[in-house]
């Protein structure tokens, strides 16, 4: 959003329905996303997530992250996997282009929902300068591990792949998955504390059993941290070679990758100011 407007010249206008509470995140998907109208002399609305119109009356772009709500319900509340099943279709339906942040995404929107494969657009996701290998390194001999305490995050078998020290930067999540025993789990940290842990760890394990993207993956190989992640998903396609990719069912083949990273050269994807100019060309495409 910065990007769009400070350097592109797009003029933007938020809207919001602030979901603090449980009754307020049941209002806003039954009552205000169903309904969500673009602001009054607005050319297009762009919503962020699936959550969207189901009969717009302007063009909308809808940006799609995963399917992971509908591949895989069990993973989610009920609530969550219900609205979903329900909403999702609709919403990716209404839109006039979607935008998917990987060709893995692209391939899921037209194998599970039948879309219009002309109809996307793949752009995928910038991480923040401060993901550099300039900077401070943390201390220890330690594995990392990223992401919310959720059940397609593998945590367990992660857990019992490595041998020493496991660290783990995530918020508490759902599923019933708490941190395992033997792991030093860190919670939210900042960005500057995060990219410091990827400087200094032997590798960061992303072996997720679902993503449609992974954007520790990227913030790691910006960082030269080496990666060890799933074979045959989109974190794959983000590493481009620069990963040992893993059976994350498998614990030995996660141990077995442990052993074999190897740090590689820094890779970055695009900036902030190279997906926004193309998000912007989709908005062209419509407006």
């Amino acid at each position: 959003m910065r990007a769009l407007r400070d350097h592109l010249d797009v003029e933007l206008v938020e809207v919001s329905f602030p979901a603090t509470s449980r009754l307020r995140a049941a209002a806003a998907d039954t009552l205000w996303y169903p309904r969500l109208r673009a602001p009054r002399g607005a050319e297009l609305l762009h919503c962020p997530t699936f959550r969207g119109p189901f009969r717009p009356d302007a063009p909308v772009v809808v940006t799609v992250h995963d399917l992971a709500v509908l591949r895989h319900p069990e993973w989610f509340n009920r609530w969550t996997a219900t609205y979903s099943k329900l909403a999702v279709p609709r919403v990716v339906r209404a839109a006039t282009r979607l935008i998917a942040v990987s060709e893995f995404t692209k391939s899921e929107l037209v194998s599970l929902l039948a879309v219009d494969a002309g109809k996307i657009r793949v752009i995928p996701n910038a991480v923040e300068d401060v993901f550099s290998v300039d900077g401070p390194r943390a201390d220890g001999d330690y594995v990392l591990a990223v992401g919310t305490l959720e059940p397609r995050k593998n945590l367990a078998r992660i857990a019992r792949a490595v041998d020493g020290e496991l660290r783990v930067v995530g918020a508490k999540g759902w599923g019933g998955i708490d941190p395992p025993p033997n792991v030093t789990w860190l919670g939210d940290v900042t960005d500057g504390e995060l990219a410091a842990l990827y400087r200094g760890a032997r590798c960061l394990v992303y072996a997720s059993l679902y993503e449609g993207f992974g954007i520790p993956v990227a913030e790691a190989l910006a960082c030269g941290c080496p990666v060890v992640t799933s074979r045959d998903s989109p974190m794959a396609e983000i590493a481009g070679g620069s990963a040992v990719l893993v059976d994350p069912f498998d614990v030995e083949s996660i141990r077995d990758g442990i052993a074999r990273a190897n740090a590689a050269a820094p890779r970055r994807g695009p900036s902030w100011l190279e997906v926004a100019a193309r998000t912007r060309a989709v908005y062209e495409e419509i407006a």
